[in-house]
């Protein structure tokens, strides 16, 4: 008996179809990213735990305490929760077109081992504190509870972060007794930084970037399941104790590593470790409050009538792997010894003044572009790597 062919590939969602709330919370999480990455680009100071300098006048001081509180470690967790969100639905939109699990989970797969080569590239060449490589690790290892009930990806998820306070505390200590010196983005040599940033890359992607994606790529699954970020009417109450609760959480628990990190509280080592793996643990209710907060906001919007500043930040999500990578080749070009040479003479206020300008060329080029039906470059050859020509 003839077994008949599957299904065919379902295209990029049409722009104008695309929901409203994920692509605003992917454009507005790149300006955290942007922020949360330019100053590991500076060299040549002393720096705390999240990498900041430790000898910067007031306001850099003051830029890094806010950032510490708001910023780091609340970011990638609204990142990799909206990886996991966006997973789910490219999982439904593939069964949607009768293709069976197996062959939709292949294809998943197929992507992740591509987002893995785009990290180890991205890492090659740009930044060693590369993501891609992370998610499409977890991609391999994880797609299969797209398909699990959610009482086990749940458990999955507070396994996730059992060991993702182990990591945190194993590199707090390491932060803390290991040698200091720049970073591979400020080293003046491009061999040797290239080597350093693949070294840096190929032990921080298996561990502590997968162990910080891992949670909140499951409460992803999880939320995409409910189409909370789809339709955040429909779960404007849900979305409201999620903002409020995980905005709370975030900033009591980021508080103390604030403190360390600006040079206001000294404590013991023991005391600092333990700071450093609280305002990381409780970074990942800060990203998922984040992306709820964004999802509430577009509640409150009229259907299809965004205006124009949420039309640019919307396009930027749709772009959202071009505008990351981009952002790593301007701080490149700007901080780099090598080239633009700022990493030496400017300070973590300074770095997250360029943060801001980078993200907003990116949004302003993607504003430009999106519109007309255009896909970002990097979303183009991925796809074109994980579906063929078809």
């Amino acid at each position: 008996m003839r077994t008949a062919p599957p299904a065919p590939v379902q295209g990029a969602t049409p722009v104008t179809h695309r929901a409203l709330a994920p692509d605003l919370a992917r454009g507005l999480m790149l300006l955290l990213i942007a922020l949360a990455h330019a100053h590991m680009y500076l060299g040549g100071h002393p720096a705390g735990f999240r990498g900041y300098t430790l000898d910067g006048d007031a306001l850099d001081r003051l830029v890094a305490g806010v950032q510490i509180l708001l910023v780091d470690g609340r970011a990638l967790p609204m990142f990799a929760a909206l990886f996991g969100y966006g997973l789910v639905q490219l999982a439904n939109r593939q069964l949607a077109t009768g293709r069976s699990w197996p062959q939709v989970r292949k294809v998943l797969r197929r992507r992740s081992l591509w987002l893995l080569a785009f990290g180890f590239c991205h890492a090659l060449l740009l930044f060693f504190g590369d993501i891609l490589g992370a998610y499409g690790l977890i991609g391999l290892v994880f797609v299969g509870l797209i398909r699990r009930e959610d009482r086990t990806v749940l458990r999955a998820a507070v396994a996730g972060l059992v060991a993702h306070v182990v990591v945190l505390a194993g590199f707090g200590l390491l932060t803390i007794s290991g040698p200091k010196g720049d970073t591979p983005a400020a080293m003046g040599d491009p061999m040797e930084a290239l080597m350093m940033r693949l070294i840096g890359w190929s032990g921080m992607t298996p561990t502590y970037f997968a162990a910080s994606v891992v949670p909140a790529f499951l409460f992803g699954i999880w939320a995409a399941r409910r189409r909370l970020l789809e339709d955040p009417l429909a779960h404007r109450d849900l979305l409201s104790r999620i903002a409020v609760l995980g905005t709370a959480v975030a900033i009591v628990g980021g508080v103390p590593l604030t403190l360390i990190d600006t040079q206001l509280w000294t404590p013991s080592d023991l005391t600092a470790v333990s700071a450093y793996a609280v305002h990381s643990l409780t970074g990942i209710a800060g990203g998922l409050a984040y992306a709820a907060i964004i999802g509430l906001v577009a509640a409150r919007m009229r259907p299809g009538h965004p205006g124009p500043i949420v039309r640019a930040l919307s396009a930027c999500g749709q772009w959202s792997l071009t505008c990351y990578l981009l952002q790593s080749v301007i701080f490149v070009a700007v901080f780099t010894p090598y080239l633009g040479g700022l990493s030496t003479r400017v300070g973590d206020a300074a770095a997250s003044g360029i943060a801001v300008l980078t993200w907003l060329a990116t949004v302003v080029l993607a504003a430009l572009l999106a519109p007309s039906g255009r896909r970002g470059p990097a979303e183009v050859l991925l796809r074109r790597l994980t579906y063929g020509r078809r």
